[in-house]
């Protein structure tokens, strides 16, 4: 933002430039943000320019992810917010598996709770995804896709999902699972041959082999799902009380082989497949909850994931979680 009057300074989403120049009046920033040229400075009255250049953040880096501090004194650092989850996830091969990366983006026009509260829980997946995994997470066993293990931290949280051993693929599945991991895990046959990678505390907890996904929640509002040699993110952005940005990354290592190229562009269409039956549900939702027709809801055992975000919206701003969670008031004791 400009410090003259705020207009918008960064256009383009992509660009080379020697400098920030604001197209209103042509104040001009240097890249490490300081104020460089005012047009017709003289005519200012006690123009500061060193107080005048672009606001500065707090970033810091983990995992290669980047991560903003808006707040002008940050009272912890980022390995201290992130925590224990973190921690689990130390030595996972981000970088190794982020050669080849399928990116969505969309505006919902939903609040961004509904939107998080879309992927904190597997109750759903027997019914909204029956057409595109209708048995990769769900068995005569586990009808529901009961969770193998979850854990809820002071503001982030876990869970490993359940793959079904008993998945029968598709004749062109079986060729992608061949070549590689799928989003949703691997097949039955391969779930006992899992690398390393997939075998740490913080990634398959449980050591088992019906293991699929483990899911990863960061407040407010980053998702990382990681599997045995692919992972995926959804980061949410509120923009409005009711519309939210939704990105959406699937990232693979570098393809070796026509095969593996094959089995990464199929586990794209899956997923894609995925947050599409996922998003249907998303805007109408909103359209429900705005009407005030129901006050309250009861979460099923395993949304704990969707009553602990609440829980902390509730801790942070208490006088205000009446209005922030709508209504999703409750959550904390059960309900919302």
């Amino acid at each position: 933002m400009c410090s003259h009057r705020g207009n918008k300074v960064v256009w383009d989403k992509q660009r080379s430039s020697q400098n920030f120049t604001c197209k209103f009046h042509g104040w001009s920033d240097s890249l490490d943000g300081s104020l460089k040229f005012v047009p017709d400075e003289d005519s200012f009255f006690d123009l500061t320019k060193d107080c005048l250049g672009l606001t500065p953040v707090h970033v810091d880096v983990w995992a290669g992810f980047v991560f903003v501090n808006v707040a002008p004194n940050p009272e912890e650092t980022l390995q201290e917010y992130l925590g224990d989850i973190a921690n689990g996830l130390a030595g996972y091969p981000f970088a190794e598996n982020s050669a080849t990366p399928f990116w969505w983006r969309t505006v919902v026009n939903a609040n961004w709770k509904i939107v998080k509260n879309a992927f904190q829980e597997v109750y759903h997946v027997g019914f909204q995804h029956k057409r595109s995994i209708p048995d990769s997470l769900t068995s005569c066993d586990n009808p529901y896709a009961h969770v193998l293990d979850m854990q809820v931290y002071p503001r982030h949280g876990r869970a490993s999902l359940y793959g079904n051993p008993g998945h029968q693929p598709m004749p062109v599945e079986t060729h992608a699972f061949k070549w590689g991991s799928l989003i949703t895990g691997r097949s039955g046959k391969l779930r006992n041959e899992f690398t390393e990678s997939a075998l740490r505390a913080g990634v398959n907890p449980t050591q088992r082999n019906d293991w699929a996904v483990e899911l990863h929640v960061l407040f407010p509002c980053f998702f990382v799902a990681v599997s045995d040699g692919t992972y995926a993110t959804h980061q949410i952005s509120p923009l409005d009380v009711d519309r939210t940005v939704w990105e959406a990354t699937t990232y693979f290592p570098k393809a070796e082989t026509p095969g593996q190229r094959f089995s990464q562009e199929y586990s794209r269409v899956l997923f894609r497949d995925i947050i599409l039956e996922d998003a249907r549900t998303l805007e109408e939702t909103q359209s429900m909850l705005s009407s005030g027709a129901k006050k309250e809801f009861y979460l099923h055992d395993e949304e704990l994931l969707v009553r602990h975000s609440h829980n902390i919206i509730q801790q942070m701003i208490p006088n205000k979680s009446s209005k922030l969670n709508g209504a999703a008031h409750g959550a904390a004791n059960g309900k919302g």
